[in-house]
């Protein structure tokens, strides 16, 4: 090793899903939306005054945290806007896990909160998810620096109730709770409504799956005044002009158009409601799933083996080799044809199985 490389900071980084680009693929990988986003969002960017773009955009996204505040029914000053999910729960990590006990998230979950926590030299604990990949509430209860959790979790898709989660809140009035609420529009009930009642919840939403925004990088948290301030403290500390001003004017106008917007998680859960049920009958197994993903196995056909075959057909879905998950396939619900193609391949090939 060199003598400088003792001074560096090395952690192992999360790995995003694969991005392939072929002409005929199905990508069912990632958990993007199938559809376009609003109108309104294509309309925002047209009317662009090009001359903004010279200029650095407003420090405060106060377009995009005034439109969302309406949209919620909430104060400007409960809302913090961030470039996509993940750099508003990078800095959740850094602004608000510092008392050096060990924070608490379950052991399958969103595979990035490990790497901020050793990223942030943040002491971890993950309880494991029961044999339904539900939360255990009593691991919770315990001493710590402060808590995180998606719901539904991710890549499970279990939703846990609202009164779940105000129990972990209550027994854990002394630190910060996160809600991480990604996949929420996708028939989940918020914990939202809690942020009245409790100061030290926060929860984190995002643009790139239910508004079909995920190459605009959009975030935000919702929370009491105080918690919003000390993230804008560490935000302007750290890079005062995160958000472009195009995302500002295409976040804002998203999030006016409800009725596309409805319309859209109408469609994509409907199509998961079918697809659930084809899936059962070529005999895959999966908990009840709340997001616009289904976390499946198969008791004869290793998730691996599945996983190689579709992507030789370039059908992507996510594969991960990790402990107690390594059996199961995350497939992101697309569109209704490209899931009668998923399903129509995965019978011949279960078939195939079958005759051999």
């Amino acid at each position: 090793m060199k003598t400088w490389e003792k001074n560096i900071r090395k952690v192992t980084p999360y790995v995003p899903g694969e991005q392939p680009d072929h002409p005929d693929m199905i990508k069912l990988n990632t958990n993007e939306n199938p559809y376009p986003p609003s109108p309104a969002v294509k309309k925002a960017i047209q009317a662009m005054d090009e001359e903004k773009l010279r200029l650095y955009p407003d420090p405060g996204a106060h377009v995009l945290v005034h439109a969302l505040a309406e949209y919620y029914g909430l104060d400007d000053n409960q809302v913090f806007a961030g470039v996509g999910s993940d750099d508003v729960l990078a800095l959740c990590f850094l602004t608000f896990f510092n008392s050096g006990k060990p924070i608490v998230f379950p052991d399958i979950t969103y595979s990035f909160y490990d790497v901020w926590a050793d990223l942030f030299r943040i002491p971890y604990r993950q309880p494991e998810l029961d044999e339904q990949f539900r939360i255990v509430g009593e691991d919770y209860y315990t001493d710590n620096g402060g808590i995180i959790f998606p719901n539904p979790n991710a890549p499970t898709g279990v939703e846990v109730s609202l009164s779940f989660i105000e129990e972990i809140v209550k027994h854990n009035r002394d630190v910060i709770v996160i809600v991480d609420e990604a996949y929420i529009d996708f028939g989940g009930t918020s914990a939202l409504p809690l942020i009245r009642t409790y100061d030290n919840l926060l929860i984190v939403q995002t643009f790139s799956k239910s508004r079909s925004m995920a190459g605009m990088r959009i975030g935000y948290a919702m929370g009491s005044p105080a918690l919003i301030q000390y993230l804008n403290d560490v935000k302007f500390s750290f890079n005062s002009y995160t958000m472009n001003q195009t995302a500002l004017a295409a976040g804002a106008a998203a999030a006016a158009d409800d009725i596309y917007f409805q319309e859209t998680l109408k469609k994509i859960t409907k199509t998961r409601e079918w697809t659930k049920k084809e899936l059962k009958k070529l005999g895959f197994s999966f908990e009840d799933s709340k997001a616009n993903f289904i976390f499946a196995a198969h008791q004869s056909c290793p998730a691996k083996e599945l996983y190689e075959a579709l992507r030789k057909e370039h059908i992507y879905v996510r594969y991960f080799k990790k402990k107690r998950i390594s059996d199961y396939l995350r497939i992101t619900i697309g569109t209704k044809k490209e899931m009668e193609t998923l399903v129509r391949f995965l019978g011949q090939y279960m078939e195939d199985i079958w005759t051999q």
